[in-house]
């Protein structure tokens, strides 16, 4: 699989990553995730990302793959996602979550500490970001970043604190393309994208029981892109290649609890790169369609 140079870091990574949501939230058996973890590496996968927030996520991994941490880089969030509270943002508290962290996934260090999606006045505070930093200064972690959207990760940015931005961009998100990601770019930050297929929200053709998933359901209703009318595994191929053609990114981040899906999403790249025609196409239709209130989601 191909490898991309992820910003100054240092780590060549694959385009595709593992991310550890699907596990968590879905509440995968402990054999399930052995057996997809070890079948992504064993494929040539070498991105792990996951976070504190993902319900047994960590331990799930550490105890799937921890034997085998040399054959991949490691990626976690600490925070609380969906709190700006300060008191989900001490110092005190996220440099415990890492600590916490290390422990679950049976390892004395990851490869990159992320802040989980904090708002610009906890990142102006700045002791959120002290922290990670700390943890780096210890050999807790390699790299630090910030996951996050819109005007928060902006600030992020030029904050010029971080290594790495993980954000949000599909066919059915391209804010961050006119926004964050050259910003990210010039700055030389790693770009890791989430959600790069925009949760495949028009897979079943109905609007998706999953409440995290409608807002990209509604947008692709008025895009109404016409290659989502076909093949769903071609459909998704461009989706995924689309993601993957615009300028920066690193690794993009899929998630699921089924272990042949890893393999299945890494067959879509053999086509190769999408073509410079198809994907001028898809942004020419968001441009024409898209609101302004169309912004990153998180």
């Amino acid at each position: 699989m191909e490898k991309r140079r992820l910003g100054g870091t240092g780590m060549d990574v694959t385009v595709l990553g593992f991310g550890g949501a699907e596990i968590g939230f879905e509440k995968a058996e402990q054999a399930t995730v052995d057996r997809l973890l070890n079948s992504a590496l064993d494929a040539g996968l070498n991105v792990i990302d996951t976070a504190a927030g993902y319900p047994a996520s960590e331990a799930k991994i550490g105890r799937a793959v921890s034997s085998r941490r040399k054959d991949f880089f490691l990626f976690t969030k600490c925070g609380n996602s969906l709190s700006s509270e300060e008191q989900y943002w001490t110092a005190d508290v996220l440099t415990a979550a890492i600590d916490r962290s290390l422990k679950d996934l049976r390892t004395d260090h990851v490869d990159l500490v992320q802040l989980h999606s904090c708002s610009t006045e906890i990142l102006r505070k700045s002791e959120a970001i002290q922290a990670l930093q700390r943890a780096r200064e210890a050999g807790k972690t390699r790299f630090i970043g910030y996951s996050g959207d819109n005007a928060n990760a902006l600030f992020a940015i030029e904050s010029g604190a971080f290594d790495t931005l993980q954000t949000s961009v599909s066919i059915a998100d391209q804010s961050s393309i006119d926004t964050t990601l050259p910003k990210a770019r010039a700055k030389g930050m790693g770009v890791i994208v989430k959600r790069p297929i925009a949760n495949a929200a028009w897979k079943t053709g109905a609007k998706p029981a999953n409440a995290y998933h409608h807002t990209y359901w509604e947008r692709l209703q008025e895009l109404k892109y016409d290659f989502l009318a076909g093949d769903l595994e071609a459909a998704i191929s461009i989706a995924l290649r689309f993601t993957l053609a615009q300028s920066g990114v690193g690794t993009a981040i899929v998630g699921t609890k089924h272990p042949e899906r890893w393999k299945a999403n890494a067959k879509l790249l053999e086509a190769g790169p999408l073509d410079a025609g198809a994907a001028a196409k898809i942004r020419a239709r968001w441009k024409e369609v898209a609101r302004a209130d169309w912004v990153g989601q998180t």
